[in-house]
C-alpha cells in the first residue's frame, strides 16, 4: 500500500480537514486552497483513516479534538501509528488549550484555537510542511542507507556513506537557515572542536570524527518543534524533556554510521553530558564520557553563551571563557578547556572565527 508521505515533487500538498462541522470544514477549505493546497474532508476521525488507507497521499491532518465516535485523540494516535510520514495539527477551542497541550505530548505538530484567523492557519500550516518534510528527508536517506547496507552486507559503500553524510549535514544547515540566531552554530562547533583536539595531541583519524561529530551534533533537532526551540522563555519540564530528547533521536538518525563512526555517535548522544554526572541523557559523569565528547561539550556552550538566542542576547567571548574556566572540573573536562582557551588565546579574535 502507498504511505501517504508528502505530495510529489510538483504536486500540492494535500492537506486533510477533519470536523464534524461541515462549516469548520468549509472555513478551512476556503482558507488554504488559495495557497495552491488540496484539500480533502472528513466528518469523523474513522472516516480519515478509511481516506488514508486508500492511498492517497496526504502531508498533513488538521483534525479537530472534539468529535462523535473517534476523536481527534484517537485518530492522532492512529495517525502516528501507521502514517508516519503524515503530519498532525489538532483544532481547539478556548477551553480545550490543556487538552492541545496534551496532544502536543502525544506527537501533534501544532495546534490550531477556533476561531480560526486566516493568517495564523496560513502560517503554522506552512511551517508543520515545511517541517514534516525535512524529516521524511532525512528519515528517506537513512532507510536508503539502511537497504544499501544490507544489500552489500560485507562492503560498506563509501561513496553512499558520503552522500549521505553530506545530505544530512545540508539538512542541518537548513535547519539553522531558517533561525538567524543558530546560522552556523554547527560549522563553528565543528572548527573549535578540531582545533581543540588538536592542541590535545589527537590523531588524524580522530580530529576527523570530531568535526564530523561536531557538524551533526544537534541533528536530532530536526525532530523538535519550532515552538520549543525558539521559545523566547523558560521551557517548561514537558518542554524541556523533548528538547533534550534531541541528543537520542539524533544518535538513531544516524545509527547506520555505528561501526565505522562510533566517535560521531558518541558526540551526538553525550555532548550535553557532564563531568559531575548532572549532563543529559545518561547522567554520565567523569571518565565514562568519551573525550570526543567532552571536546564537543565545551565548545559548543561556549558558542551557545556567545550567541544571541530567542531567549538571551549572547556573552561576550571573555565572559564566556571565564564560565568555562569556572566550571571546569564540574562540568567541564578542565584539561579540555584549557586546551581549547589556548587554541583560542585572544577571546576579541573569537567572533571572526568560522
Amino acid at each position: 500500500m502507498f504511505s501517504p508521505h508528502a505530495a510529489p515533487d510538483g504536486e500540492p500538498a494535500a492537506i486533510l480537514i477533519v470536523d464534524d462541522d461541515p462549516d469548520i470544514r468549509t472555513t478551512m477549505r476556503r482558507i488554504l486552497e488559495p495557497r495552491q493546497h488540496r484539500v480533502l474532508e472528513a466528518g469523523d476521525g474513522r472516516s480519515a483513516i478509511a481516506m488514508l488507507e486508500e492511498g492517497r497521499p496526504v502531508s498533513l491532518v488538521i483534525s479537530d479534538i472534539h468529535m462523535p465516535g473517534a476523536d481527534g485523540i484517537w485518530l492522532l494516535g492512529e495517525v502516528q501509528r501507521r502514517f508516519p510520514d503524515t503530519g498532525v495539527i489538532m483544532l481547539t477551542g478556548d477551553a480545550d488549550i490543556a487538552r492541545a497541550v496534551e496532544c502536543l505530548t502525544l506527537g501533534a505538530m501544532d495546534y490550531l484555537p477556533k476561531p480560526m484567523l486566516v493568517d495564523e492557519v496560513r502560517a503554522r500550516v506552512a511551517k508543520a510542511l515545511e517541517k514534516r518534510r525535512l524529516q521524511a528527508e532525512v528519515r528517506r536517506l537513512r532507510d536508503q542507507y539502511q537497504a544499501d547496507l544490507e544489500r552489500q552486507v560485507l562492503e560498506l559503500s563509501r561513496k553512499n556513506e558520503a552522500m549521505f553524510l553530506a545530505q544530512v549535514q545540508m539538512a542541518v544547515r537548513m535547519l539553522e537557515a531558517k533561525d538567524r540566531y543558530t546560522r552556523g552554530h554547527s560549522d563553528r562547533v565543528a572548527a573549535f572542536a578540531v582545533a581543540t583536539g588538536q592542541r590535545l595531541g589527537l590523531g588524524a583519524a580522530e580530529l576527523e570524527e570530531i568535526r564530523l561529530g561536531g557538524a551533526l551534533h544537534d541533528i536530532g533537532k530536526i525532530g523538535t518543534r519550532d515552538a520549543v526551540l525558539n521559545k523566547p522563555a523558560e521551557l517548561t519540564p514537558e518542554e524541556m524533556a523533548e528538547m533534550q530528547r534531541h541528543t537520542l533521536d539524533g544518535e538513531e538518525m544516524l545509527s547506520v554510521l555505528r561501526d565505522d563512526h562510533p566517535q560521531v555517535l558518541q558526540i551526538v548522544r553525550w555532548h550535553h553530558e557532564r563531568l559531575d554526572g548532572s549532563g543529559f541523557p545518561d547522567g554520565l559523569s567523569g571518565d565514562a564520557i568519551p573525550m570526543c565528547a567532552r571536546i564537543v561539550a565545551v565548545v559548543d556552550a561556549f558558542d551557545a553563551m556567545t550567541t544571541t538566542r530567542a531567549y538571551r542576547t549572547g556573552q561576550s567571548p571573555a565572559w564566556a571563557y571565564e564560565e568555562l574556566h569556572r566550571h571546569s572540573g564540574g562540568h567541564f573536562d578542565r584539561d579540555v578547556v584549557v586546551a581549547f582557551t589556548a587554541a583560542f588565546p585572544d577571546p576579541d579574535q573569537m567572533r571572526r572565527t568560522p
